[in-house]
């Protein structure tokens, strides 16, 4: 019988954390004569990345992305400019079919934006690049948070969640975003049977009309009458994946999400999730052999980040300009409630900083960004992971790089034969050239959504008429 003190075993869900630009979560480390990040432009870059991800026997690659620039620290955009601080960056879902192109069964989980694309055209991309991939798309649905990205879209600035004397404020990116998805589940599940493609060479039919329809939708923020353009591709909606945070986040991620991104600094912030999705939490880890060497790694890593990039990072995540306080100032006490409780909350679980600076703030980001960095050997890197699993029961990690792509290296070495030898991590995909949502939920046969998914109740499938399966609203 296992001792209830003995850590609880959990077969971990593992994905690299990326995206099209330099440094990611590390701003600066692509000074590091090590560093590869930089090559971000080229697709041997994402290719290379894929097959050594792969063979690591990786669950999915998750590729973030952000539709500004950070231009809140010192009002203007010349800080992430200069350090690289996610700028410039690419389009993600551009590099999916390439890298699914060299693998069979690794993941892809792509960020794209309900706020400011229209659901038409996206659901045609999204199924355009599920079939390419074999069924291997995930779509992280986020709603952004940059005002920059709002002013290029005609916007003055981001919709925001605000409550105010206690009545919410309808937030206007999560009901759009609502609406989207139903739009969006409609095109992918209702507006084509299963069975729609005929490719009947002796009746001269490649499409049977009567099973391709329009979906008539009509509502507060968009009218599409269809139908999708797209026959259902192999999962036909993508894996559903989402970062929200706020209440409004959270709530959306319960109603959709099949797997969850965190990023906190300490599994206490989290507490038990109890989701019913897969929850993944953001860390950085550096390994060595030693703790030495560990230690000494990043050291050497500290040299290469950028403050100033760091605190462009800090701006946009939070809508704090650090650049209007002193260079000793302690932030705990200025009058700002925004800043007071942001970096008490930084210093909560860095309880060895006696005093918190911009500076402080900038060289806790400087390197992995708005997650836990854990440093050490192989085993003190577990143990770590394995605290996160027992305190806030996630199910696994994203890994986000100091050095690209060395740090992925390194957990491959060093790291994944550690989780095996504990039974953290599986040697073989559990569907090999399977579906991204049948190797996630570990289950032959599951390439599209679970019954009790919201968007399985959209589905038309093989043998049923439309009038037995209208459109759902």
């Amino acid at each position: 019988m296992t001792s209830s003190a003995e850590p609880r075993k959990k077969s971990l869900v593992i994905n690299a954390f990326v995206e099209m630009c330099s440094g990611h979560q590390s701003p600066g480390l692509w000074r590091h004569p090590a560093d590869q990040s930089w090559r971000f432009n080229e697709v041997s870059h994402w290719v290379e990345l894929a097959k050594l991800l792969e063979e690591a026997k990786f669950h999915g690659i998750f590729i973030a992305d952000v539709l500004g620039g950070y231009d809140v620290y010192q009002g203007s955009l010349d800080p992430a400019i200069i350090s690289g601080a996610q700028w410039p960056v690419n389009e993600p879902l551009a590099v999916v079919s390439a890298m699914a192109a060299v693998t069979k069964s690794i993941g892809f989980g792509v960020t794209v934006s309900t706020t400011y694309e229209q659901p038409y055209h996206l659901a045609r991309r999204l199924s355009t690049t599920d079939h390419l991939s074999g069924g291997r798309l995930g779509w992280n649905v986020v709603t952004s948070y940059l005002d920059s990205a709002a002013r290029n879209m005609g916007r003055t600035e981001q919709p925001q969640t605000d409550v105010y004397d206690g009545v919410s404020q309808h937030d206007d990116r999560y009901a759009q975003a609502e609406e989207y998805m139903r739009v969006m589940y409609k095109l992918f599940e209702s507006s084509w049977r299963d069975d729609a493609v005929q490719r009947d060479a002796a009746r001269d039919v490649y499409t049977d009309p009567a099973l391709v329809r329009r979906i008539d939708h009509a509502g507060k923020f968009f009218n599409v009458p269809g139908p999708h353009l797209c026959q259902p591709s192999p999962q036909r909606t993508p894996l559903i994946l989402q970062a929200g945070t706020s209440k409004s986040g959270k709530l959306f991620a319960a109603q959709h999400a099949e797997g969850i991104f965190v990023s906190a600094h300490a599994p206490a912030v989290l507490g038990a999730t109890g989701a019913p999705s897969r929850v993944l939490a953001l860390v950085t880890p550096i390994l060595g052999n030693t703790e030495e060497e560990a230690q000494q790694k990043l050291a050497d890593y500290r040299q290469y980040a950028s403050h100033d990039g760091a605190l462009a990072l800090f701006g946009g995540w939070t809508g704090i300009d650090l650049s209007q306080y002193g260079d000793e100032e302690e932030l705990r006490e200025v009058e700002s409630n925004a800043v007071r409780s942001t970096v008490t909350g930084y210093a909560k679980f860095s309880p060895g900083t006696k005093k918190w600076t911009k500076h402080t703030i900038a060289e806790h980001v400087s390197i992995g960004g708005n997650g836990p960095v854990i440093v050490g050997t192989p085993a003190q890197v577990a143990d770590g992971l394995q605290t996160w699993v027992d305190e806030a029961d996630v199910d696994g990690f994203n890994f986000a790089y100091t050095l690209f792509p060395q740090s992925f290296k390194d957990i491959i070495d060093l790291l994944l034969p550690e989780l095996r030898r504990r039974g953290l991590f599986w040697e073989h995909y559990a569907v090999p050239g399977g579906a991204y949502r049948e190797n996630l939920y570990r289950e032959p046969g599951l390439k599209r959504s679970p019954p009790d998914h919201v968007s399985a109740k959209f589905r038309w499938v093989s043998g049923v008429s439309a009038e037995d399966h209208p459109v759902p609203n």
